[in-house]
This record gives structure tokens, sequence and C-alpha cells, in this order.
């Protein structure tokens, strides 16, 4: 069945010719039982068709229902008279489709196909996501969620391990905006900055990604981003920020969770020729990184500063337990609720 549609779907002329005849069946059936046969019979063939054809073979097709309907009006007679209402929401429901025909017809997702290209997209923005295997004395985890529970996010995460294994780096972008808004500009943004990811010095990506968003010349172009390349040997890292808050570092030796102050820079794709300074820091046994978006701690009714303590609070309580669903809980209980994009990445070394 699924091979059937979508040879109908490469011709459109078939197609055209399969929704006109089964409109003459269609009315066939309402002239030979008028009394079991519903004149909405007509709708069901209005709506396929406004889903799988493009604009101007659409108005072929509403043409010949729009005839049949009158042809088979005008035979019944008294027998089965159609009501104005009828006639209407037919009118109103062709306009809409062809509407929506239109609309898919200009991103290219007329047909069956249209919808399974959005979800692959989809699917391949949560591959980029996924962290690279891991030595055994390292863990990580990757959480997102979408504003709503929309399928698209503005928030998404890239990571590459170096060829010779030492090197892991990963950067959590946020791209302004939230929910399915974001979500076609982080599918664009997600491919060109895991190809950068890894092709370069740690201190040239967000200088790099920052020079792609200018040339994109996007009307809400900018985005904020936090990248970290960490030495899965000795454990020291370097991390720098677009305008992305800070990361927090738990300290086994301290029992305690701090905020890192330095490696500030602007938002990507705002100024040219930004400067991106870094960090340096060290994860030793026991120690873990945090990295999340704005969404986990900021909310109309809270102060940043109450957010970060609410974040560092909930991953206090977390540390005894270890550090796996971390992530996952700091999303599920951030600060904005449901009504933003959130994204967090938890490294540790055990």
């Amino acid at each position: 069945m699924n091979d059937l549609a979508a040879r109908l779907e490469r011709s459109r002329t078939g197609l055209v010719l399969a929704f006109l005849g089964i409109t003459a069946i269609t009315g066939y059936a309402v002239l030979s039982w008028p009394s079991h046969m519903p004149w909405a019979s007509y709708a069901l063939i209005v709506v396929a068709a406004g889903l799988f054809l493009d604009p101007l073979p659409l108005v072929v097709v509403f043409g010949g229902v729009a005839a049949d309907i009158v042809a088979v009006g005008l035979m019944l007679g008294d027998r089965k008279a159609a009501t104005v209402g009828t006639f209407v929401v037919t009118f109103l429901l062709m306009v809409l489709m062809m509407w929506l025909s239109r609309a898919r017809s200009e991103v290219g997702l007329v047909g069956i196909k249209g919808e399974s290209m959005l979800v692959d997209m989809r699917d391949r923005l949560r591959a980029q996501g996924e962290l690279p295997t891991l030595p055994p004395n390292w863990g990580a985890e990757v959480a997102l969620e979408s504003a709503y529970g929309d399928r698209f996010a503005g928030d998404f995460v890239v990571a590459t391990r170096s060829t010779d294994g030492r090197c892991l780096e990963i950067a959590l972008v946020d791209v302004s905006g939230k929910g399915r808004n974001a979500g076609t500009r982080s599918l664009l943004l997600s491919g060109a900055l895991g190809g950068l990811l890894g092709e370069m010095n740690e201190r040239g990506f967000l200088r790099s990604a920052n020079n792609h968003l200018l040339r994109l010349r996007w009307s809400e172009g900018f985005a904020t981003a936090v990248h970290v390349a960490i030495d899965l040997e000795d454990g020291t890292f370097s991390i720098g920020y677009a305008g992305h808050p800070a990361a927090a570092q738990f300290s086994a030796g301290s029992g305690r969770w701090t905020m890192l102050s330095g490696g500030r820079g602007p938002l990507l794709g705002v100024i040219e020729d930004a400067d991106y300074p870094r960090e340096t820091g060290q994860l030793r046994r026991g120690d873990a990184l945090v990295l999340y978006s704005d969404g986990v701690i900021e909310a109309r009714d809270t102060a940043l500063d109450d957010g970060i303590d609410r974040m560092l609070g909930r991953a206090e309580s977390y540390v005894t337990k270890g550090f796996e669903g971390l992530a996952q809980r700091l999303c599920d209980q951030a600060a904005s609720g449901h009504g933003d994009d959130r994204a967090v990445v938890t490294l540790w070394r055990r």
C-alpha cells in the first residue's frame, strides 16, 4: 500500500484521475442509495485531495466535485435535496484545503512524504545530540524538552570525540525563539555547527559559529551557546560562552556546586569579529559539570539568581544518588515549567 501511494504521489495526473473517479463513484452511490449515502461523503474527497495535491491539480478535482454535487442534486430533485448549509460547508472546506495545499507546496511538503520528511529532520537533530561513547571512568547524559511538548525546539546539542579518543567537545546552543518557531532554525544551524565541531581548535569554534550566523542574515538570527572541550585522560577542560548562562561544576573535594564565571562572549550572530575568551578548569574523580539553557533557570516571576539557586538545590539533592538521571530531572523541574525550551547536559568523572 505504501508503494502504491508513493507511485500515485509521483504521478499527479494519475492522482487527479483517481480522485475524479472516486467522486464519480460517490455520485453514483448517492443517486442509487439516497437514504443511506450522505452528502458529507464528498467532504472526505475534498480533505484527501487537499492533503495530496498541489494547488493547480487541486482546482481540477474541486471543480469535478462541485460539478458532481450539482449534477446529482439536480437528478435527485426532491427525493434528497441538499441543504444550502451542505453547499456552504463544502465550499468553505474547499477554500480551507486550497489554502493548506498552497502553504504546504511552498515548503515542498505536499503529499504523504511531507510529514515523514519533517520527522526525519527532527530525528536527525536528536541524533546529532547523542553523545559519543566515553571511557568507563566517564559518564554523560543529555536531556532536551521543547516548550509545551512541541516536537521541535530551539535548543540543541552537538558533540564529537577526537579521532584519538582523548578530547570530547560538546556545544549546547539555544536559538532565538522557542518551540516549532525556532525548530526550523535549529535544524539548519545544528548541521552547520556539527560540521564545525572538532574541525578546528577549540578557541575557534564560537568565532566560526558567529561568522556563520552573520552570513545567514536571519531576521531573528541570534543564538546563545556554551562550548566545552574536555581532555578525557586528565580531566582538564576549556569552556567558552556566547551570551549563554554559566556552567555549574560540582567538586567532590568540597561537596559543593559552584558557578563558573569566566569565558564570557557576546551572542552569536550579532557582532562581527567578536572575541570569545575561554575559561579553564579540571574535573577530578567524583566531579561533575552541568551545561544548561536559560529555560532551566529563567521564569517571568523568578529572579535569575533565584533560578540558579533553585537549579543548584535540585542538583545538590541528587549528589548522593549519583549523577545518572540528573539532566532529565533538571529539565522536568525547570523554573520555566513547560513554557520554554529546556536543555541540560551533565558530564561526570567516576
